[in-house]
């Protein structure tokens, strides 16, 4: 009885592996595992097999069964192909789809549309270093060495080994000089565009800034911040002011109610602070997203433009306000 196994296995198998078609696999399937296959004819056979050998061939027979069964699930599963579309043809000579794992973060989606938004208003995408000297981040832009913003507690300093021959500390070969620090704002890729280009300069920077804050709902030591700058003959606060306007129509609709509060910041005269009126914890509020200015003369002297010829404005927004806004 259990020979009967062996032959009906060698049988089958053989039968599998000739099928071509799926109508050869229809056929196998009837022959052996239909209702009235080969392969319920042989476990009926068990009440005529000896008490002693029932058993192993009940536990045969069923290895047999199952190794059959998926066997044809295979060649099924292969000989079926990919689904079909209909009669929609595959022109092979286009250029394929990437596969997308995922989704993109919301800060980033909020950078791409922030990029976008900037565009169309002219403005180019600039990037720097997190990595920073002390002219960048704060010579160039009129922040004077007994500044509070220039305190270690409020700062991450970078111990940096000197170079041979740099007796001023400077590895980043910028030619900055000083200590180095992660940077603790975007402005300091304005000073590097200003330095590398003549005006008129229109760009906006993003990228990750750092500051020691104490963690909480509204704070993180490491942000995300989109600078802006406008460099050109006779550019003023009303164009500062439109600039940031038409941002908050096309950013949260045209009923976007904004204001300009005035401020000081040490890299523009005069200074404000842009607020946007939102819908917080029930009520409506003046919620502030960044600030802005004119672009003080020190700032253009150091980077070598004329004061008397040139004038700009600039802007920095918080990513992260932005995004939760949104």
């Amino acid at each position: 009885m259990l020979e009967k196994i062996d032959q009906l296995a060698s049988e089958a198998r053989a039968d599998l592996q000739g099928a071509r078609t799926p109508e050869d696999l229809e056929q196998f399937r009837i022959k052996y595992l239909g209702s009235k296959g080969a392969v319920k004819a042989l476990l009926g056979m068990l009440k005529k097999v000896p008490h002693e050998q029932k058993p192993a061939f009940g536990k045969n027979a069923n290895a047999l069964r199952q190794e059959l069964e998926q066997a044809f699930k295979d060649r099924r599963g292969a000989a079926a192909g990919p689904p079909k579309r209909g009669r929609t043809t595959l022109d092979v000579t286009e250029p394929g789809l990437g596969a997308r794992l995922g989704r993109e973060h919301v800060i980033t989606q909020t950078t791409n549309e922030l990029v976008e938004v900037f565009g169309r208003m002219g403005f180019d995408v600039a990037t720097g270093p997190e990595v920073e000297d002390e002219r960048h981040n704060f010579i160039a832009l009129n922040i004077p060495p007994e500044h509070p913003a220039r305190d270690p507690l409020e700062n991450f300093y970078i111990a940096t080994a000197q170079t041979k021959g740099d007796a001023s500390g400077d590895a980043s070969g910028g030619g900055g000089g000083g200590m180095h620090l992660l940077r603790s704002q975007t402005s300091t890729i304005q000073i590097r565009v200003m330095e590398s280009q003549p005006p008129p300069v229109r760009v906006v920077a993003m990228g990750r800034v750092y500051r020691p804050d104490e963690h909480d709902a509204t704070h993180y030591s490491m942000f995300h911040q989109v600078e802006g700058l406008y460099v050109d003959r006779d550019v003023s606060m009303v164009d500062l002011k439109t600039t940031l306007i038409q941002f908050a129509h096309a950013m949260f609709g045209p009923e976007a109610e904004v204001r300009l509060r005035p401020s000081f910041f040490p890299f523009t005269e005069p200074s404000a602070e842009l607020e946007v009126r939102f819908q917080l914890q029930g009520q409506m509020q003046w919620m502030e997203i960044g600030g802005c200015g004119m672009v003080d003369p020190n700032v253009f002297e150091a980077v070598g433009y004329d004061p008397e010829q040139w004038t700009g404005f600039a802007f920095g927004l918080g990513i992260e306000r932005l995004a939760m806004r949104k």
